[in-house]
């Protein structure tokens, strides 16, 4: 896939852009609070309608406006030039393509993928499980609709029991909800193994080619519960609920995964240095677009918001091999590539939310 036009109105701090991307390498260059990573997160909406980086989507719309707007121009493997609008509103999100208006999300989510490479990204390593967890569910509900749909049951399931429980319902009531609960988490369950092996063995190797030591990296599944069939969760529910109805909230499920990245087969939050921490999350991403390509049969565009200036030269050059010549990136940096990165940049000057072609 190939973003050949971009463009963006009331995204927080940019009022009107319009970028019209040739080839397959663009540089937004500019002093940091410019406005780069704005337009790259307006880019990386189109993938699942979601931000890398709020999950309020009043703050994409800039103050004093009522409504976001952004449109593409995408050159699909499958879909042939598409035009896709979105915007955001006090009543929701509105998307078209081509004209037709798409009225459920998984119709939509994961038709135009991209990755997004972020600084934030180190603290998929070293931060809270649900970072970890909110990433994988974007990253696999962008390639598989029963994933989205299986989600969204098993959390709408989750928010009523709670409510139930908050309110000190008795067991059962409790039972009928977890009637949704149990079939939805148990296939949750059963997807996140399945990916996350295919995600660790695609990781493995983006890493090997990215690091200059000879190490191995990891990436394991960690459920908060094992359960492989239904009547196994139901159990596990059910020997729960009492503590649930004493904390009022459900303590056992799938909401409560994690995974785990290790390095040479210890854990990484513990052994990794900086630059190889660094190296997990970049390894991880191109583990993301490989996944990508090879369920969509789409290749996603990278988005890279100023990460490759905070690696050693000999990682950044590893990285830019690594990558497909085939896919697009976008990045953003404070200066301009290393002249050792292969092919044409078509770069923009960016300054208070205006983008300017470098001559």
């Amino acid at each position: 896939m190939r973003l050949r036009k971009l463009t963006v109105q009331h995204w927080r701090n940019l009022a009107l852009v319009s970028l019209a991307f040739d080839g397959g390498k663009q540089f937004l260059a500019g002093a940091n609070g410019q406005g780069k990573t704005n337009l790259l997160e307006a880019a990386g909406f189109l993938t699942a309608l979601r931000s890398f980086r709020t999950l309020d989507p009043r703050l994409l719309v800039a103050h004093g406006q009522t409504e976001a707007a952004l449109a593409c121009v995408v050159e699909h493997e499958r879909l042939g030039e598409t035009t896709v609008t979105i915007k955001l509103g006090s009543a929701g999100k509105e998307v078209w393509c081509d004209q037709e208006r798409i009225t459920r999300l998984a119709d939509y989510v994961g038709r135009f993928p991209t990755v997004v490479f972020s600084a934030q990204d180190q603290l998929l390593v070293r931060g809270a499980p649900a970072l970890r967890r909110r990433w994988l569910d974007l990253a696999l509900a962008a390639t598989n609709a029963e994933y989205l749909t299986t989600l969204q049951t098993y959390h709408r399931a989750l928010a009523e029991r709670n409510s139930l429980l908050k309110a000190g319902r008795n067991g059962a009531e409790l039972a009928a909800f977890d009637t949704q609960l149990v079939p939805a988490g148990v296939r949750l369950i059963a997807l996140r193994t399945e990916s996350l092996q295919v995600l660790a063995a695609h990781m493995r190797t983006a890493y090997a080619r990215i690091a200059p030591e000879a190490e191995t990296a990891g990436l394991a599944y960690a459920p908060d519960c094992s359960a492989a069939d239904e009547t196994a969760f139901a159990a596990l529910l059910a020997d729960s609920r009492a503590r649930d109805e004493l904390l009022k909230t459900t303590q056992r499920g799938p909401h409560r995964d994690d995974f785990e990245f290790s390095l040479d087969g210890r854990p990484a939050p513990e052994v990794a240095s900086e630059g190889q921490q660094r190296g997990l999350v970049l390894a991880l991403r191109l583990a993301q677009v490989a996944f990508f390509e090879e369920r969509t049969n789409v290749r996603p565009v990278l988005l890279a918001d100023d990460v490759l200036g905070e690696l050693d030269p000999e990682r950044r050059r590893r990285f830019w091999a690594a990558l497909d010549p085939e896919l697009q990136i976008i990045a953003t940096g404070t200066s301009l590539p290393d002249d050792a990165i292969p092919g044409r940049w078509q770069v923009f000057r960016v300054e208070q939310g205006q983008f300017t072609p470098a001559a």
